[in-house]
């Protein structure tokens, strides 16, 4: 069976739905792929810095995320060798485009929202891609059913592991040779905690909580495990009581958390990255195919970047797909054969637009986020020393630097 679409976009996630969200905003319809039967809530919650709420402002749902989640008000480093305070930060400062915002918003909410703006029909589960193949001006793509879609355009936001990234030439992403473990914990009353991004350094481990509201604190912790350590991530029993014995000296309330998460709420997971070169020599964008999200530039979690440039790619690759195909709406329509060559055309243009937009973006937080994390996980007696004695208000104003950017509206001003 063979099923004609204009805009076909692989991955329900962040930068699927939101590109998709952008569309419909626009008056475009889209079909969004998914290859699990529901909405995919792994990574449980994630810190949005300001860069990121003007994206999700520029697709309409930003106020309603607001009233879920409270304000971030400052940053708080400590050694987990020494459990002393090493450097804290307001995050009441204003930015070159103006005042800062933090959440820490819980990712299933997130995608519901998106989802939930979207017409019915939009997002078709157990739709595996298999295989990508060119026809003439548009694109087959072959699904694990049997269906057939012919696209005008294909969006790949499929993750680190993305199909469509490989038809791309991109190579896969690669481990950095560290891992992590990412979970929420639910309180049944308040948790007592400040507003406050709380974060540990030392001895080649990372780990930090963050409150989403009064009741559920998100939590992390990274570190280069060995080869016998990766194995405990097939045993969440083992890879939590391991995690609680390399934690140092926090505060009992901060252990508390991690203690008390079920099972079932934290993943371990490696850390890969691209590696940000190919980004400036590989093909963001091809004819009428591009990625977007982690398709495009895996990270390491260091900034708390990579769910923001995911909802900045949205937005971009929406204003300049909305370009490209309402322009040929307005347009007078001649013969097909000439209509579908300048579409396509049109479409070519936009979406050299937007890899053009997100190329440097993206090599510039892959690049940076790298760098903080090696300095952060360093258990070197001199780069401890050095970091916990100077590099820490650097790496602190980092993520309000990397944060103080705007993706722009969907419409061109």
């Amino acid at each position: 069976m063979e099923v004609v679409q204009d805009v076909v976009i692989v991955g329900a996630g962040i930068s699927g739905l939101t590109t998709s969200l952008g569309l419909h905003r626009l008056g475009i319809r889209s079909l969004v792929l998914e290859s699990s039967d529901s909405l995919r809530a792994t990574g449980f919650a994630f810190t949005t810095w300001t860069n990121a709420w003007r994206a999700l402002d520029a697709i309409g749902i930003g106020d309603y995320l607001r009233q879920q989640h409270e304000t971030i008000l400052g940053n708080v480093v400590s050694s987990r060798i020494s459990g002393l305070q090493m450097f804290e930060m307001s995050f009441k400062e204003k930015g070159k485009h103006g005042d800062h915002e933090i959440r820490c918003v819980k990712r299933k909410l997130l995608l519901e929202s998106l989802a939930s703006e979207l017409p019915s029909g939009t997002i078709r589960f157990s739709s595996k891609v298999v295989l990508i193949e060119e026809s003439g001006c548009l694109k087959l793509v072959h699904l694990a059913d049997g269906t057939i879609l012919k696209v005008k355009v294909l969006v790949g936001c499929d993750g680190v592991n993305s199909v469509v990234a490989k038809w791309l030439g991109f190579k896969p992403p690669v481990f950095t040779g560290r891992s992590a473990i990412r979970g929420s914990a639910e309180f049944k009353s308040s948790h007592q905690f400040d507003p406050m991004f709380i974060q540990y350094f030392g001895n080649g481990v990372r780990s930090g909580v963050v409150p989403c509201d009064d009741k559920n604190v998100y939590w992390y912790f990274t570190w280069s495990p060995s080869s016998q350590e990766r194995e405990l991530e097939k045993n969440p029993v083992q890879l939590k009581q391991y995690m609680l014995t390399k934690l140092g000296k926090v505060p009992d309330e901060v252990r508390a958390v991690m203690e008390n998460t079920v099972l079932d709420a934290f993943i371990s997971s490696p850390l890969r990255y691209r590696h940000p070169w190919e980004i400036l020599w590989g093909n963001i964008s091809k004819g009428n195919v591009c990625v977007a999200g982690d398709a495009l530039h895996p990270m390491t979690p260091d900034l708390g970047q990579g769910g923001c440039a995911a909802l900045e790619d949205g937005v971009v690759l929406a204003r300049c797909l909305g370009e490209a195909l309402l322009k040929n709406r307005r347009q007078e329509i001649r013969n097909e054969s000439e209509e579908g060559k300048d579409e396509y055309k049109r479409i070519e243009i936009g979406l050299n637009k937007y890899a053009s937009e997100r190329k440097w973006r993206s090599f510039d937080l892959i690049s940076t986020a790298y760098v903080v994390g090696s300095i952060q996980e360093a258990d070197g007696k001199i780069m401890t020393f050095l970091r916990d004695k100077f590099f820490s208000p650097i790496l602190a104003g980092l993520l309000l630097k990397k944060a103080d950017y705007d993706c722009g509206n969907l419409r061109s001003s």
